[in-house]
């Protein structure tokens, strides 16, 4: 059930008929540009369809009778900005994983694997020469992600500020380092660069997140997925919000609380109807319609969303492609390889994710067929962060691990979504067993009706519960988070990235251009914009 850390709805009329902002969407990106706004003094009604606000950053607890708070879709932060943080004035404890990254593998018959500590240490160094046979992949390691830290040094400060170009972010890179990152597909330089195929595996699985690509794939999708989960604050650290995801848009919704703006949960919106001074925004509380003007309207929904609400044809959805799953177990497992599972949970643990069982399931889901071995990567947010799970849970030795598959577009689900994730899920727990000296299921929690702990979304779920069209966790294909050197860059919207087709209404949220992810980017940049536009 969810147990939302937040006040009751407010279903109902707004207090007035015209606001300096309406922003439609409560996610984490729409509360942020409200917040923004209200605390620069501007009127701001906020609409959430749902009950309570928090889009897909939100904490509840799953299991009936078991007072485990889990993060039931976005689980991770990296690209959130520290100065977003600061500016909001947020309270927000994101806490650092001590492993970055454990690997099991196979390798003469025998169980090993591959740890990457953080910070990276003797260990690092001794694990990549005992899996590889030597000291040559931990160096390219070191040289390939010090050329990513340069790229992401220069790209991460521009992602608050107005768009700066290809041509002028090109201009700070290592040519070299730009083309293998920016302009080849992100497959080559991987293959270029690392030799053993658990290595190459590791390095790729940024690149997949959410996104159903090749490595090779040359729309270079797969790189700007890279990009996006590797310069966050310039370090590209991933890490664990306190209290869970809910805890992040809770501190968002409390800035935006006390800037003064209204918010209204319970709210579907149904139109947006720009005008030369505004836009007015009709919504449905359940019982009646209501309605408001804004001299802005920010949308925090899905851009394909949108054009519905401005009253345009349903376009072709983007797909999104991923098995999230969330369980609860008593204990954690026992590995093979006879690493501490404390150690290797506490970082992702990467399943089936060598590079050429990557690009073997990205065929058999591209042939329409559910991934023999599924790829995915777990964690356990409990490790870092006991405070989800309470003190009796915490007492009893409980802990939580994260799914998250790839390769599992929505396409493969759509003749028969239950008993196909039924599979997948199935298949996904039986690649992590074949590195368990005991199967997942005798440490597998259960509820209250005796069920086992598990809770699993496919893209046709995350479509229904958030509204995000073919269960796309970024609202689209991402794209670079720079403007191309002929981009039209004259009015504010269009400077922060941030531009529909009205100019009274603008994208705040993942479907800006530097949206994705659990950022807030997108509704600081759209406040920065209505802000720029209004001369304050």
């Amino acid at each position: 059930m969810d147990t939302p850390a937040q006040p009751a709805p407010t279903p109902g009329p707004a207090e007035r008929d015209h606001y300096d902002a309406v922003v439609v969407g409560g996610g984490h990106n729409g509360l942020a540009a409200a917040a923004y706004l209200g605390r620069a003094g501007l009127s701001v009604l906020l609409l959430e369809r749902l009950p309570t606000t928090g889009g897909a950053a939100v904490s509840v607890e799953p299991f009936p009778g078991v007072p485990a708070r889990l993060s039931r879709y976005s689980y991770l932060v990296s690209l959130f900005p520290e100065q977003v943080a600061r500016e909001l004035d947020l309270r927000l404890d994101l806490r650092s994983r001590r492993t970055a990254s454990f690997t099991p593998a196979v390798r003469d018959g025998g169980p090993t694997g591959l740890l990457v500590a953080r910070p990276e240490d003797d260990r690092t160094a001794a694990s990549f020469a005992a899996l590889t046979g030597s000291d040559d992949e931990y160096a390219a390691w070191q040289r390939f992600y010090a050329d990513v830290e340069q790229l992401a040094r220069v790209v991460a400060p521009t992602l608050t500020e107005p768009l700066r170009t290809d041509r002028e972010l090109r201009a700070e890179v290592d040519p070299a380092i730009w083309q293998a990152l920016v302009e080849r597909p992100l497959g080559e330089v991987i293959e270029q660069r690392f030799a053993d195929d658990t290595v190459r595996g590791v390095v790729a699985t940024d690149a997949l997140i959410g996104t159903f690509a090749s490595l090779r794939d040359e729309s270079l999708i797969q790189n700007r997925c890279f990009l996006y989960h590797l310069i966050g604050n310039g370090t590209g650290e991933w890490r664990v919000p306190v209290g869970g995801m809910g805890a992040v848009t809770d501190s968002l919704r409390a800035a935006a609380v006390a800037a003064g703006v209204e918010i209204r949960t319970g709210a579907g919106v149904s139109a947006i109807r720009p005008g030369a001074e505004g836009a007015e925004v009709t919504w449905h509380d359940g019982v009646r319609h209501h309605g408001a003007t804004g001299g802005h309207v920010l949308a925090n929904v899905a851009p394909s969303v949108l054009d519905i609400l401005l009253g345009g044809p349903e376009g072709e959805k983007p797909e999104g492609s991923q098995l999230k799953i969330n369980l609860l177990l008593t204990r954690l497992p026992r590995l093979r390889s006879g690493v501490d599972p404390r150690e290797a949970f506490a970082g992702t643990f990467h399943i089936a994710e060598d590079y050429s069982q990557l690009e073997r399931a990205y065929a058999e889901a591209a042939a329409g067929r559910l991934p023999t071995v599924p790829p995915g990567e777990v964690y356990c947010h409990s490790l870092t962060d006991p405070s989800i799970l309470g003190p009796e849970l915490s007492a009893r030795g409980y802990q939580t691990l994260t799914y998250f598959g790839v390769h599992m577009p929505a396409r493969l689900f759509a003749a028969d979504p239950g008993a196909t994730k039924a599979e997948a899920v199935r298949r996904a727990i039986a690649a992590l067993d074949e590195h368990l000296e005991e199967p997942l299921s005798s440490c597998l929690a259960t509820d209250a009706d005796g069920n086992p702990c598990i809770e699993a979304k496919i893209p046709q779920e995350i479509e229904r519960d958030l509204a995000m069209p073919g269960g796309h966790i970024f609202h689209g294909d991402l794209e670079w988070p720079w403007a191309p050197a002929r981009a039209r860059l004259e009015t504010p919207a269009q400077r922060w990235g941030v531009a529909t087709s009205h100019e009274r209404v603008l994208l705040c949220g993942s479907g800006a251009r530097r949206g994705g992810a659990v950022s807030a980017i997108g509704g600081q940049n759209a406040a920065r914009a209505v802000l720029e536009a209004r001369g304050s």
